[in-house]
């Protein structure tokens, strides 16, 4: 990769579709947290938890997460979560993010619903206001416990929709089709929220199939095992339907053993709408400008190919069609 070429991802404006806030905490934040809040970890040392980030598949990832979530208790402690990440999307230039957040992870272990979107859109409000960063916010659904257990959390959610901008499906895909969530998706959609599903990751395109048709997603979060059925290929690129891929992430979770392996190249000849985010950051090793570096070597990018990536995430965005507008004309105006 050249230099012009690393400057250019550099400076543009960019947009981050796929972040789990949780998964944005760093070890060094954890360990305050978890002395502010006296709870013990089963770690000695962030370098001894740093060291345990070495994940054989998605579920060893997901254990270490929800573990890691248990120091997360007051408000201010989702403030302070979302506060760091906001820093960080600052210091890549990211303009607009779209962030997952999982409140079913908190409110298991008697966290109320409220206490965690307070803090969350405290700091999504405070980082508009500092840094000039938009954003939506999309509540996630854990697709290992039951629909029931959803439903129950939507209707917990239903005196705060005027801050939740829609809804995701995330956690162990294996075994947890998306139709196990046709019903709470359709009352979803019957309350105006946009709905997006992960599908496609470790789980076989069928998911992405069912995404489409049962859940009625406006995206697909990963999305990358696609390419091995061809009507579907042929589907998502007549629909300009977007993927919000993760490289570093399908790298740590084994998806693809390492990132030249990735397809991330190949998506984009097939006429696939690709983005490029970072999903879980503190625990995948890099933020999304370290995501799109990354691919832009090791994948041996073009100039047009990384402008593609970085506009398609304006255009899949659940931004206004006048904010769409300015940003591509900056990216264009940046990149002449």
């Amino acid at each position: 990769m050249s230099t012009d070429l690393a400057a250019l991802i550099r400076r543009l404006p960019k947009v981050e579709l796929h972040l789990h806030i949780e998964g944005s905490f760093e070890p060094e934040l954890m360990f305050a947290l978890a002395k502010r809040n006296g709870v013990a970890l089963p770690y000695s040392s962030v370098e001894a938890l740093r060291a345990a980030y070495d994940f054989s598949n998605l579920q060893s990832f997901l254990d270490l997460y929800y573990a890691g979530a248990n120091v997360l208790i007051t408000e201010q402690d989702f403030y302070d979560l979302t506060w760091a990440y906001l820093e960080k999307a600052h210091a890549d230039n990211i303009v607009h993010t779209e962030i997952f957040f999982d409140p079913q992870t908190h409110t298991a272990r008697g966290v109320p619903f409220a206490t965690v979107l307070n803090g969350i859109h405290r700091a999504l409000e405070d980082g508009k206001s500092k840094f000039g960063i938009s954003y939506r916010l999309i509540m996630s659904f854990l697709r290992h416990l039951s629909e029931e257990d959803g439903f129950a959390t939507l209707d917990e959610a239903m005196p705060h929709l005027d801050r939740i901008d829609g809804v995701g499906l995330d956690s162990s895909e294996q075994g947890n089709p998306p139709e196990k969530f046709a019903r709470l998706f359709e009352r979803c959609k019957q309350l105006g929220l946009p709905r997006v599903a992960h599908a496609g990751e470790e789980g076989p395109p069928e998911y992405v199939w069912q995404a489409l048709d049962l859940l009625d997603v406006s995206r697909i979060d990963h999305g990358v095992r696609s390419l091995e059925d061809a009507a579907l290929v042929k589907r998502l690129a007549e629909t300009s339907m977007p993927l919000t891929v993760c490289p570093f992430s399908n790298v740590r979770l084994k998806v693809f053993d390492k990132l030249a392996d990735h397809n991330l190249k190949q998506l984009l000849a097939q006429g696939l709408m690709a983005t490029v985010n970072s999903d879980d950051p503190a625990y995948f090793g890099g933020y999304l400008q370290d995501n799109l570096l990354a691919c832009a070597e090791v994948l041996d990018l073009s100039r047009d190919e990384v402008l593609t990536l970085v506009k398609n995430s304006f255009i899949a965005s659940w931004l206004s069609a006048e904010d769409k507008s300015r940003w591509l004309a900056e990216v264009e105006r940046l990149a002449a």
